[in-house]
């Protein structure tokens, strides 16, 4: 846990075009990137009672990364309902203009989380009570996206700091 350190007041990702900035809330704990793709990445500690920390990434993938329907799509078919209905059907979706100007499209769904455990892996999470939450932070440079997952009772503990942190989004 030595990486793992308070979260800074203000981190910024920097790109060949500019910088998304935003504003990190406090509490959440500052992790190295575990990869070139991942621009920023947070723990989100857990509330008491749940089995683990929430984990927020933000990553850019160079002005790519597919449209906002194609990622929220991919995202809705990573969280299933244990009723069996399209996660499309419960989820919460939202657009907003940031502090700095910039189109955020905000998704939020609960249900089982099934995504793959690495891309391309045949092998899946298999996390009732968890929640998604995700966002498309639509930039000069390109889009960055933002993917919150954990359980439910520690996404509702950190979902107005979640809610800050994309409303503090700026491209310098």
């Amino acid at each position: 846990m030595s990486k793992w350190l308070l979260a800074v007041v203000m981190v910024a990702v920097s790109s060949a075009q500019g910088a998304l900035r935003f504003d990190a809330p406090e509490g959440w704990l500052v992790v190295e990137p575990g990869s070139s793709m991942r621009y920023a990445e947070f723990i989100l500690p857990q509330v008491q009672g749940d089995g683990e920390d929430a984990s927020l990434v933000v990553y850019y993938f160079g002005g790519s990364g597919g449209s906002v329907e194609a990622n929220l799509e991919r995202w809705l078919g990573q969280v299933e309902q244990p009723s069996g209905q399209p996660s499309r059907e419960v989820a919460k979706l939202d657009t907003f203009e940031a502090g700095g100007g910039l189109a955020v499209t905000h998704l939020v769904v609960g249900g089982t989380y099934v995504a793959e455990v690495r891309p391309g892996s045949s092998v899946r999470h298999e996390k009732p009570g968890f929640t998604l939450e995700a966002a498309v932070v639509e930039t000069p440079g390109g889009p960055y996206f933002v993917k919150v997952v954990g359980p439910a009772h520690t996404l509702d503990r950190w979902s107005t700091s979640i809610r800050d942190f994309l409303q503090s989004t700026r491209y310098e």
